[in-house]
């Protein structure tokens, strides 16, 4: 799974573009010699669960039926928002904290599709820490991480929500979460429960988790599929065609998770090598995660943008594009948009 670093704030040069390699073209669409049209799709980490519902409509030739000739970008030195807000990609892999403060530095980059609807991190610590009950008991320890900025703004709101001072010590992960936490070398850390949670199980080496909606977060998508505007606009029916498919992927990886797991597998063979991991994430995705509470799959909400998008501002984590902190919470009602999605949602 995808470190949620901040590195992708920065302005890409087209230097840097041009050294990632990939094959990402700029945005619009182009009509290909078999008549279907080219749309490229930007990964934010190698293959995964978070990525299923691309990998079954891609097995199952879904996006060809729609007249799609999808390009899926492998993941690279340049961060997926960073191709999409430059036009070098139509669509990236991406999650709610990256598109909040690319959008405040007044980059291009809109959500248009929520593939996750429950916040996909914890707080966890090693399950057999009988001193830590509650995240109040952090204060004073170690956490490790990626070093973004809202790390810290996040795990001291979640400390004193539960009581705490909020504060604690940083080091920078350079191993799995769950590798650190037994090492010694951290008390705590925030992994991904579909994944890093689950292999720690698997190897074990269980962790205590945290939700954070418990103690005062608010809830995020944590991870979406992002556009431009310019893209948007000028490929309004592609953009509704793609996004048509997209959604069928995660309604069936929703459905049978079993299959789809099988169906992402065989797409990534050489990568996803240990499909028990694979299988239980699924699974677990499909349990708790995809759908929202009303039952539907890929929609949005204004409110928790906004809330995200305050918890940003108060914490001082959103700059502009000269790098100058906001004096007031954007509207984050215009981050995302569900115009895209199928007419049935």
């Amino acid at each position: 799974m995808r470190p949620r670093t901040t590195a992708l704030l920065a302005l890409a040069t087209a230097a840097a573009l041009t050294a990632t390699g990939c094959a990402a073209q700029a945005s619009g669409s182009t009509a290909t010699k078999n008549g279907t049209t080219q749309v490229t799709l930007a990964l934010d980490w190698t293959p995964n669960t978070n990525h299923t519902g691309i990998y079954v409509a891609q097995q199952k030739g879904w996006f060809k039926d729609a007249g799609i000739d999808l390009k899926i970008v492998p993941y690279g030195s340049t961060a997926p928002e960073t191709l999409v807000a430059n036009h070098k990609a139509d669509f990236g892999i991406s999650y709610q904290e990256g598109v909040t403060t690319a959008r405040a530095a007044g980059q291009d980059l809109t959500s248009v599709y929520a593939v996750t609807q429950k916040t996909n991190v914890t707080v966890s610590v090693r399950a057999d820490r009988d001193d830590i009950k509650s995240p109040k008991d952090l204060d004073g320890k170690t956490y490790a991480g990626f070093g973004a900025p809202y790390e810290k703004a996040l795990l001291q709101k979640v400390i004193q929500e539960d009581g705490g001072k909020g504060d604690f010590k940083q080091v920078t992960l350079n191993t799995s979460a769950y590798a650190a936490l037994y090492a010694g070398k951290a008390d705590f850390a925030m992994p991904m429960p579909t994944w890093e949670g689950l292999e720690a199980k698997l190897t074990g080496k269980p962790l205590k988790d945290f939700q954070l909606a418990d103690h005062g977060f608010p809830a995020i998508y944590s991870t979406l599929v992002a556009s431009s505007g310019q893209y948007l606009k000028q490929n309004p029916e592609v953009a509704k065609k793609f996004l048509a498919v997209v959604d069928k992927g995660y309604e069936y990886a929703a459905d049978d998770p079993g299959q789809a797991a099988d169906l992402l597998i065989a797409a990534n063979k050489s990568t996803l090598t240990n499909t028990e991991l694979v299988k239980k994430s699924e699974a677990l995705l499909a349990k708790d995660y995809y759908r929202a509470a009303d039952g539907s799959i890929g929609t949005q909400t204004a409110e928790r943008w906004q809330d995200f998008a305050d918890f940003e501002f108060g914490s001082g984590l959103l700059t502009d594009k000269n790098g100058k902190k906001l004096t007031k919470a954007p509207d984050a009602s215009t981050y995302f948009t569900d115009a895209y999605l199928p007419d049935t949602k």
